[in-house]
Parts: C-alpha cells; structure tokens; sequence
C-alpha cells in the first residue's frame, strides 16, 4: 500500500484550530516528531519511557497490578510484578507505534512482518459474505492494523476523541490506510460497508459507558462487555474472525487471522459475546506483556460492588 493518504469519507473535514485545542495540537505536533525518530531507536527509548510511565502514573501503575493480580493468581508476587513493568515497557514503545502508524512510515517495518491465515479469510469472504474482524486492545493495535491493511482493505470502528483537534488527526491519519473509518454511532453505514462484502475492524474488549453490554467471563472474572459483535454479525450476515497481532523480540510482528467463528451469531448475544471475549482471552495469555493493562476491566460487577480498584 502507498504511502500517501487515501480517498475516503471524512478527509475533506476542516481541522478546528480554536485556542481550546491548541494543547491537542502540540500533542500531535509532538507524536509526528515522535514518529519521525529512527525506527532502531524507537523500542529501547519506548521501553525507557514505560520506565518512567510506571514511576509516575501512580493511578494506572495500581490498575495494571491489581488486573494481573485478578487474571494471573498463579503467578507470585514477584512474577505479577515483573508482568506489570514490562507492560509498561510495552506500552512506551506503543506509543512510538500509534504515532509511527498515524503519522509516520512503516516501510521499515514490513519486512519482517509475518502474516498468517489469509486462507481463512478468502473463506470467510466466500460469496461476497462481509467480515468483521475482531482484535483486543494491546499496545500493538493500531501499528498491526496498519500493516494488515498491505494484505485486507480493513475499515474500522472506534470510539472517537473528546478534544476535536486529536479526533481529526486521528481520525486522518487512520483514513491514510483504512478504506473507512466509523464512529461507534455510525452503525448504518457499518452495516452497509459490511453487507457490501467489505471487512469491519474493531476490539470489543473494553468496559464502556454507552452500548449494550453483558457480563461474560474474562480470566474468569466477570467482565461488562459489547454485544456489538452479535449484533453487527446478525444485522448484517457478515462472518466473525479473530485477529491476533504479536510483537516479536526479534524486531518483527506476527499477524495472525483465525478461521471464522463457526455458527455466529447464534440467538443467544450472551453466549456469542463469551466466545468473542474467550478469543481475546486467548490473545492475551500468548503475549500477556502486550496487554493494556492500565483499563479497568472489572470496574462494574454484577453485585454493583464496583470495588476492585480500591
């Protein structure tokens, strides 16, 4: 895929430039510098900044602590510890990454990507059938859907910035590799993009204030999590398949497309729903440092105790 920025819905928007956002506008000045440092230097000065993240991000250091400590009981103290600085590790080099794939250029990063089931994609896209494909929220999200788009014409789905200065950029630099790119709220023209045979990205994984949402096991804990899986699939007859993204030590990345979950959606939102979030379950236990441990996932429970971050 070219470089240069795509043709899509959205790229004609003027950017707000009031005085409110001129904080946001020197925060995305700051992340295309970020995305413009070589790329050799980019993992150890990211695993430097998770250093310093975790030093003083004392709220979302308790978070990510107390996760690890609910997902990974096995593990001692000293094991779920190490497990919460190299996320953040982990997440200082995701950093570099959201900006690299935003703003920046991948080309030194594609040759050592590995891309695997592609075949179960041509499957699932048998007869023009819609895909959604479905990922969790990991340090590697937005640098791995940008180097999937070499290989599927992805559109995604995400939830949109307050500040309108980040929201634009964002959304911008997504449209330069995504065929399109849809608010949480545009579900008509999803559905349409979807009954047209195109491919649908998004993770569901995370505890939201707005859609429905049920309580379903992860690490087997209750967590409040979007029925939006269910009810794109049963709205718009689209395929559902899991999308894995990987950070390898070796400097490259491993993509990984699973075949389509089979008989989904069923009747049953809840039980589609558990199979989606056992699937991103699965993804974290094979890369468990690459997790965005820093959300509360078990922030609302059945009881309505709410008291797991105390």
């Amino acid at each position: 895929m070219a470089e240069s920025e795509k043709r899509s819905p959205g790229a004609n928007e003027r950017p707000p430039l009031g005085p409110r956002q001129w904080p946001s506008w020197a925060g995305v000045g700051l992340a295309w510098l970020a995305a413009r440092v070589p790329w050799a230097l980019q993992r150890p000065l990211g695993r430097g900044i998770g250093a310093v993240l975790f030093a003083l991000m004392r709220d979302r250091r308790h978070v990510a602590r107390r996760n690890i400590a609910l997902c990974f009981p096995e593990l001692d103290a000293a094991r779920q510890e190490a497990l919460a600085r190299a996320s953040f590790g982990e997440l200082g080099i995701g950093l570099f990454e959201f900006a690299r794939a935003w703003w920046g250029s991948v080309a030194p990063m594609r040759g050592s990507v590995r891309v695997e089931g592609l075949e179960h994609l041509a499957a699932a896209q048998a007869g023009g059938r819609g895909v959604i494909v479905v990922s969790g929220h990991f340090t590697t999200l937005e640098i791995s859907a940008r180097l999937m788009c070499d290989y599927a014409p992805l559109a995604g789905m995400y939830r949109p910035h307050d500040q309108g200065a980040m929201e634009w950029a964002v959304k911008r630099g997504r449209l330069r590799y995504a065929t399109a790119m849809f608010t949480r709220d545009e579900l008509r023209p999803a559905l349409k993009h979807l009954k047209q045979g195109g491919l649908l990205w998004f993770a569901p994984d995370q505890d939201t204030r707005r859609g429905e949402s049920v309580f379903v096991p992860f690490f087997g804990h209750p967590a409040y999590s979007l029925t939006s899986t269910h009810q794109l699939a049963r709205l718009s007859g689209a395929a559902v398949m899991a999308f894995s993204h990987v950070r390898r030590e070796d400097g490259g990345y491993t993509l990984k497309l699973s075949p389509a979950f089979e008989d989904f959606p069923s009747s049953d939102a809840t039980a589609d729903t558990a199979r989606v979030i056992g699937a991103i379950e699965a993804m974290v236990r094979e890369a468990p440092t690459q997790y965005l441990w820093i959300h509360r996932r078990f922030k609302r429970q059945p009881d309505g105790r709410g008291e797991l971050y105390r």
